[in-house]
């Protein structure tokens, strides 16, 4: 039984922060049709954007209890900064190129962005404890677990609550359904475009750096944060349709679930399960299993 706990915990641990991300991915292509492989940039600056000012504030004194607005505030600066500059820089002169373009173009902008970060925070790992350490430990079911990594579960809830009420019961979200169904017809009843396309990417840059400043407590910030995050993705989102919030919470569970389980019980095979469910999906479900229903055009 306490086997069964533990890996429940650290597959539901690990689908939290997997989902923020792929949140953010999903919503880009979901409105956008943009495959955006800088999104693990995003996560790795909001990693290491909060792991650096935890550290500061931390030698200055300042309470823990300040980690957490930090996190919040990581996210958030990341996110609006990297999300507008990226969106209004380079892609807006691109919506109408290949898709394979924008796919190579962000590509590009992930290795760049890989770049600019060891010259900002340098080559050395970077480790931002102090929230985790503050929430301390709790007893479940004769374990012992972190209870900062509980929260994370409760705020990929959040995440995944919020974006379905934002997307089905504001005037928002209205707005991002008419996009996603047709562009120029939402173009043509009045609704502007372009900034519902910065918005979206802001919002999923804000969500990919959320996911990297949360989990900054619990791992060691060093370069390469964000290649495997990117990966892992990919495959929620293969695995749960492209541009749906329900199949990226879902196929973050499954991910999540099978990869605890496989780090428990046979280790060898630990990301080899990650993709042979993507490979599984995409034989018998090539859209996910998830996908939206794509628009007939007459």
């Amino acid at each position: 039984m306490e086997t069964f706990l533990t890996i429940l915990l650290d597959g539901l641990q690990f689908s939290s922060y997997l989902f923020i991300v792929s949140a953010g991915l999903t919503i880009i292509f979901g409105v956008m049709k943009i495959l955006n492989v800088a999104h693990g940039s995003f996560y790795a600056w909001g990693a290491y954007t909060a792991a650096f000012f935890i550290g500061k504030f931390s030698d200055m004194g300042m309470p823990d209890a300040m980690g957490f607005l930090i996190i919040v505030a990581a996210a958030i600066v990341v996110g609006v900064i990297l999300g507008f500059v990226i969106e209004q820089g380079i892609l807006k002169y691109m919506y109408d190129r290949d898709e394979v373009l924008i796919v190579l173009a962000t590509f590009g902008l992930f290795l760049v962005l890989e770049d600019i970060i060891l010259i900002a925070f340098g080559t050395d790992p970077y480790f931002a404890y102090q929230p985790m350490a503050l929430l301390d430990s709790v007893e479940l079911g004769g374990i012992i677990r972190d209870v900062y990594g509980l929260t994370l579960i409760a705020v990929a809830a959040l995440v995944a609550l919020g974006c379905w009420y934002l997307l089905n019961k504001t005037k928002w979200g209205t707005l991002l359904k008419a996009v996603i169904f047709d562009r120029e017809m939402g173009i043509s009843m009045g609704i502007n475009v372009p900034l519902v396309y910065t918005l979206t990417f802001i919002g999923g840059a804000i969500l990919g750096g959320l996911g990297g400043a949360y989990i900054a407590p619990t791992i060691s910030v060093a370069p390469g944060l964000g290649t495997e995050v990117i990966i892992l993705s990919f495959a929620v989102v293969v695995v749960g349709g492209m541009g749906s919030i329900a199949g990226a919470a879902i196929g973050s569970i499954i991910i999540g679930i099978l990869r605890a389980l496989a780090v428990h019980e046979l280790p060898q095979v630990e990301l080899f399960v990650v993709f042979a469910v993507m490979a599984v999906v995409l034989v018998f479900r090539p859209e996910g299993l998830f996908a939206p229903a794509k628009p007939r055009k007459i």
